[in-house]
């Protein structure tokens, strides 16, 4: 049997309602796993649930779904962000994917001072992310943004969401987070050569930011994201 296909459309979704596809996603869909009118594939469009969709048109660029059923209601991601530092192009890519995959609900890219990356592109950072919501069978996809200094995104910052701020120079035994109240949570993650001292001294100062270790190594920042997103999740995150 074919593995299910599932795609993450720009379009509202609901009981018999068609839905047109990008030329991509017709290329994907038609030219490349080889379907055509009368299979039946799954759609989200992160508000209003997976739905089954039959092909209704199939086209070399461009095809129509039809809604058939709600197959699972709408399940957002917790209310955490994911702050990190861009690093070398596969390894941010893989940060993203993952982020995407264990529940961020927005993902930040934060020029820090030493921050040694390529410029970050939004389009396919967003990409990303809505490739890997389609893989892991979620139906939400986490808002991607532009890349912002680490200055210009705390004096701009919203103390109502804490930020849970690994600090490398906490290496040691790794921080119990079950202690921390539930809430707006944003967790940041330093660049490859670790936060400044004065952007350390500024975190350190911010009353809604909770310094952590993540243990007592000091991971890479993609190992770091991972880790970080898992033990809030399992700790203030819908794994609980």
């Amino acid at each position: 049997m074919a593995s299910t296909i599932r795609l993450f459309v720009d379009h509202p979704l609901g009981q018999a309602q068609t839905v047109p596809l990008s030329s991509a996603q017709a290329h994907y869909l038609f030219g490349v796993m080889r379907r055509g009118a009368g299979e039946v594939i799954e759609v989200f469009n992160g508000r209003d649930g997976t739905w089954t969709a039959e092909v209704i048109e199939a086209r070399k660029k461009a095809g129509v779904l039809a809604c058939v059923e709600q197959i699972a209601p709408q399940r957002n991601a917790p209310d955490v962000w994911l702050l990190f530092a861009p690093i070398k192009k596969q390894r941010t890519d893989f940060i993203v994917e993952k982020a995407a995959e264990l529940g961020a609900a927005r993902i930040v890219p934060v020029v820090t001072e030493f921050t040694n990356a390529e410029r970050v592109r939004q389009d396919r950072l967003q990409a990303h992310a809505v490739e890997a919501a389609e893989q892991c069978g979620g139906n939400y996809v986490p808002e991607v943004a532009d890349a912002t200094k680490l200055p210009d995104l705390l004096d701009g910052w919203d103390a109502s969401r804490r930020i849970l701020f690994c600090d490398e120079g906490r290496a040691g035994a790794a921080d119990v987070l079950s202690g921390l109240p539930a809430g707006p949570w944003a967790i940041l993650i330093g660049p490859e050569g670790g936060f400044s001292d004065r952007e350390r001294a500024r975190l350190h100062s911010i009353d809604h930011a909770h310094p952590v270790s993540l243990g007592p190594r000091i991971l890479r920042a993609d190992t770091a994201a991972v880790a970080a997103l898992t033990l809030w999740q399992q700790a203030l995150g819908d794994w609980t």
